[in-house]
């Protein structure tokens, strides 16, 4: 719809979870949470169309390439939304606080 209507290249559709899933059946038929390595959905708002973007081993245990932190994940979305990364905001006490961390720009995602 949002393709159809005009909006998709204006708007970033971000579909992530705080962790993903292991591989392994656990003892009682379900997977553990898994850190080391998941997926996340980005369309639209700049971001290239139909590219994966890293590389795990055949297992999807183990990042092999292109490992994504989430302060690079937040730059590269702050910078689609037109904000400096490394902008500080005060907090209502006075002290500067970072909008991310050490995250780097996923220019090779970028349309």
């Amino acid at each position: 719809d949002l393709e159809r209507r005009g909006l998709l290249d204006r708007t970033l559709v971000i579909l992530a979870t705080e962790f993903g899933r292991s591989v392994q059946i656990n003892h009682l038929a379900g997977r553990d949470h898994w850190w080391r390595a998941f997926s996340i959905a980005l369309a639209g708002g700049g971001i290239q169309k139909g590219i994966v973007y890293g590389k795990t081993d055949a297992h999807a245990a183990e990042i092999l390439e292109n490992p994504v932190s989430p302060e690079d994940l937040a730059a590269t979305i702050l910078t689609q939304l037109g904000i400096s990364p490394s902008k500080k905001l005060l907090s209502p006490g006075g002290r500067p606080v970072a909008l991310t961390g050490e995250g780097s720009i996923l220019f090779d995602i970028l349309a």
